[in-house]
């Protein structure tokens, strides 16, 4: 077997490129988490309850935003280019970011994280404009780099949003918009256009550029539609660690915002190790196939670890197998793209992240039912883990898909090549 080509320097500075990009995207939202619920609590008169139920339906719209907007990013980028669309969401982002530090009414706020989850939707072309400019058996690396990203994010920008909103709660909102305007700075002046001009489509077809659209580009592909849902699945599974993880780890091992900020410092970079250095290993060895089973495997483990474990201790021990669940992501994009054309990429990242929009309207609330079910002083069964031990289960039917639709038997013909 030959070895990969070289990576050319062009495409390694365009990989770098893209890897600040998502990173200082997820830092400028992490610097926001710790204060936003307490800016909501502001603006309705300190009522804990209400900031509460706002909070929530803040988050639901901007996951429904990004659900509707990111198909219309990636038609948009497979029309025009990569470029334009990264860089005009870096800065809508920073200067929304503004708009929320001025805003003093609830309103008002809800109107910016609209634009938020509108202008937000970059990532999905950030995943793109990695297709294009890696070879295919490249590619697992290279998602890998940018799922090193999210963990870096989600570890440094939180603890630099809680340090920054002790001296103002409305400092973080400053901070998120530089970095987003830096970013925006420098990619005017460094990012090249990844996807040709030959390659585009020729026109944009509104029709397509929906979610629905979307949803239909993945059917023409019925392996791809097997992935998507894995990655559903494995986005709704994730999402008890975000809304679920403080309740859990108070209500049973009655830890503090310290010890669940550690843990969760501790699992993002875990993570980061895991999608950074481990994967473009792991890959070569395995291939993508074997590597997504073997990352859902552990992923059940470890969520059905997390649930079962009576004592903070033993739980610590789950963090290994979760971090290891990461290997199944950048495997599993990899795979995707290989099965989609060059011009359709946009699209199709846009629809895979309408999948994840859908898992975030739909997680939060389903994760908090099925632990206050747990919990409830007149459940039938008293499983504080109830929600971990349901996410290893989403887990093991995503496993089950994933071995059906990678079959060599199953993997399907490109649609044009499937035509007389």
């Amino acid at each position: 077997m030959s070895s990969p080509a070289p990576v050319s320097p062009a495409r390694k500075a365009a990989l770098a490129f893209i890897f600040v990009t998502v990173l200082l995207d997820i830092l400028a939202f992490g610097i926001i988490i710790p204060v936003l619920p307490q800016l909501i609590k502001q603006m309705v008169g300190g009522d804990t309850g209400a900031a509460a139920t706002w909070y929530g339906v803040i988050g639901m719209v901007f996951s429904a935003v990004q659900f509707f907007c990111n198909p219309v990013q990636g038609a948009l980028s497979d029309r025009y280019g990569r470029r334009p669309v990264i860089l005009l969401s870096n800065l809508g982002l920073g200067l929304d970011f503004v708009l929320m530090a001025l805003v003093q009414t609830l309103p008002w706020l809800i109107v910016a994280r609209v634009i938020s989850g509108m202008t937000s939707a970059s990532f999905s072309t950030a995943n793109a404009y990695i297709a294009d400019v890696t070879p295919p058996e490249r590619r697992a690396a290279a998602f890998g780099l940018l799922g090193a990203a999210f963990g870096i994010g989600f570890v440094l920008g939180p603890a630099l949003g809680g340090l920054l909103g002790e001296a103002d709660l409305r400092l973080p909102f400053w901070v998120a918009a530089g970095l987003c305007l830096a970013n925006f700075c420098y990619g005017y002046f460094v990012l090249p256009e990844s996807h040709a001009p030959e390659k585009r489509t020729p026109q944009l077809d509104w029709r397509r550029a929906n979610p629905l659209g979307a949803l239909r580009l993945l059917q023409r592909y019925p392996q791809v539609y097997g992935l998507a849902l894995v990655i559903f699945l494995s986005n709704l599974a994730h999402f008890v660690l975000n809304h679920t993880f403080v309740l859990y780890a108070d209500y049973r091992y009655h830890w503090g915002p310290w010890e669940v900020g550690l843990t969760l410092g501790l699992v993002g970079i875990c993570n980061a190790v895991v999608q950074a250095g481990l994967v473009r290993k792991v890959v070569p060895r395995l291939g993508e196939r074997r590597t997504i089973f073997t990352g859902l495997v552990f992923g059940a483990i470890g969520f059905a670890w997390q649930g079962s474990a009576t004592t903070g201790l033993i739980s610590l021990l789950a963090i290994p197998c979760l971090a290891l669940w990461g290997m199944a992501g950048p495997a599993t994009q990899s795979l995707v793209t290989r099965q989609v054309d060059p011009s359709e990429q946009g699209r199709l990242q846009g629809a895979i992240a309408g999948l994840a929009s859908i898992a975030g309207i739909v997680g939060p609330g389903l994760h908090t039912q099925i632990f206050a079910w747990g919990v409830a002083s007149d459940a039938v069964w008293h499983l504080p883990g109830a929600a971990f031990l349901f996410s290893a289960v989403l887990l093991l039917v995503a496993l089950g898909v994933a071995w059906r639709v990678t079959r060599p038997a199953a993997a399907p013909l490109r649609p044009e090549a499937a035509e007389p």
